[in-house]
């Protein structure tokens, strides 16, 4: 059977969509989060935070408004094809009540199926389709721009695939390997390690890097075949772990600074670190490219703008109370990258299914994001090559699309872990696009398209809090600006080599 170009899944309720938004955005953004604020100082952190926090909810209002004027043109593109089609049974002399029956059954066939759940005629702009942001594109930019986004989403997206599929054998690699022999609770210690090492007899530490990697690969990779709301209730179960580790941190931390352990001195400001601070910030806010995914599905969306106000708000204080506990409790010098691995050190918890649970708690974290990324990567190509009214045959739609998607980022992580130069490029440059120019320059060209179709009287009932022209052009500036900024870093830090 042929398929069409996205399904939309089965209906969830409003607070299971604010679990999928939840863990799709607190990933390893977060746990990098507080090495970032102890190199660039608290206050500067926290400002920029916040700032960015608050960047990041615009845009996803703007994504969330683009989705519903996508939906407006696509239903009157087919009240437009209807009403050509009954003026052609007209005028070929069919008569009124075969027309009727006719046109009953078009009705029935062609509408969408969440369309017939709900009572009574649904409002133009009522988000009932998924639309990838492919697709928008396609509907609201010239061709410039089209090429533009695809060129953009899609170095995000493998890069993204890339970093997860070689983070989650990387994290499994260091608390195996360290838990045997006589590197035991040495991972928080700061001990480096060759990928030559061995990790298990014979076993080096690249071996067990790749064996994991196969593993991850055959457990997550058939979800790329599928929906991602197949992967419903593992993201319920490991959101609650995500709650528990996080909260763990945050106690654990506490604990060693009421008992006067604490070894942080966090100084105010440091500019240096304003350029990782900034591209951490960007990567742990990032969701507007699976909004399709994670809107869509939602049954009342009356509400939506304020179901992900709420999530923005909970997310900002999670990242807030983990990265202050942090900087104040460990030393910056001592302070890892992955933030759990300082609590697999047995000096700081001599409870070993404590360590084992944050050790490991960036492949619960990551293996939950991996297939709702790889979905929306997948549906974007789907898009790219979409003719108006073609279907793909079944081995395209289910086998073709779904294994370009996954087979370039596992090659990616199997010949190398070491994806310093791709997460830069991935954050700095495509992910700056697709968090703030994309959704920007969306919600001006539908709005542009949605005065042209249906006069300048028409609201679109999703409509941005940030209405005003000002607010649009405030982010393509701020867009820029981040180009400039972070190409000035690169070019003076090289410079200095």
């Amino acid at each position: 059977m042929a398929g069409g170009i996205t399904d939309t899944g089965e209906l969830y309720s409003p607070y299971v969509g604010l679990v999928y938004m939840f863990n799709l955005i607190v990933g390893t953004g977060a746990l990098t989060m507080p090495k970032a604020f102890a190199t660039a100082g608290w206050l500067v952190s926290l400002v920029l935070l916040m700032f960015l926090g608050f960047m990041s909810y615009m845009t996803t209002t703007f994504v969330v408004e683009a989705m519903a004027a996508a939906n407006a043109q696509l239903r009157w593109k087919r009240m437009e094809k209807r009403k050509d089609d009954e003026d052609e049974d007209s005028s070929s002399g069919v008569s009124d009540s075969d027309v009727l029956l006719q046109d009953g059954y078009e009705r029935a066939e062609t509408r969408p199926i969440l369309s017939v759940q709900r009572r009574g005629s649904p409002n133009i702009f009522e988000i009932t389709e998924r639309v990838e942001m492919g697709q928008m594109a396609s509907m609201f930019f010239n061709k410039v721009g089209v090429n533009l986004f695809y060129f953009c989403i899609i170095i995000y997206l493998y890069g993204d695939l890339a970093i997860y599929a070689a983070a989650v054998p990387v994290s499994l690699m260091q608390v195996t390997c360290s838990a045997t022999g006589n590197h035991s609770c040495s991972v928080g210690d700061g001990t480096k390690y060759n990928d030559t090492d061995k990790c298990w007899g014979p076993i080096r530490r690249i071996d067990a890097y790749r064996l994991y990697l196969a593993a991850f690969t055959l457990l997550l990779g058939p979800f790329t075949f599928f929906n991602v709301q197949k992967t419903k209730y593992l993201q319920i179960m490991t959101s609650l772990m995500r709650w528990i580790a996080f909260i763990l941190m945050i106690i654990l931390a506490l604990i060693r600074i009421s008992r006067g352990q604490a070894e942080g001195h966090p100084s105010m400001a440091q500019p240096s670190g304003i350029r990782n601070l900034f591209g951490v910030c960007v990567y742990s806010f990032m969701c507007q490219h699976s909004l399709p995914s994670l809107i869509t599905p939602i049954s009342k969306k009356k509400h939506v703008n304020k179901l992900v106000l709420l999530d923005y708000v909970l997310i900002l204080a999670f990242y807030s109370l983990l990265s202050f506990t942090a900087i104040y409790c460990f030393r910056n010098d001592t302070l890892m990258d992955m933030y759990t691995l300082n609590f697999t050190n047995c000096e700081i918890i001599n409870v070993a299914f404590i360590r084992y649970f944050l050790g490991l708690f960036p492949v619960f974290t990551i293996s939950t994001n991996f297939p709702i990324i790889a979905v929306t990567l997948r549906n974007n190509w789907k898009t790219l090559f979409h003719r108006e009214g073609g279907t793909y045959p079944w081995v395209v739609d289910r086998i073709v699309f779904p294994a370009i998607t996954l087979i370039p980022p596992v090659l990616v992580a199997f010949c190398t872990h070491d994806l310093e130069s791709l997460v830069g490029i991935t954050g700095a440059y495509a992910g700056n696009g697709i968090q703030y120019l994309i959704p920007a320059f969306l919600a001006y060209c539908s709005r542009k398209d949605t005065q042209l179709v249906f006069g300048s009287g028409t609201v679109n009932k999703h409509l941005s809090p940030f209405r005003h022209t000002f607010w649009v052009v405030f982010v393509l500036i701020w867009g820029f600006s981040c180009f400039v900024f972070v190409t000035a870093n690169i070019v003076l830090s090289e410079s200095k080599l």
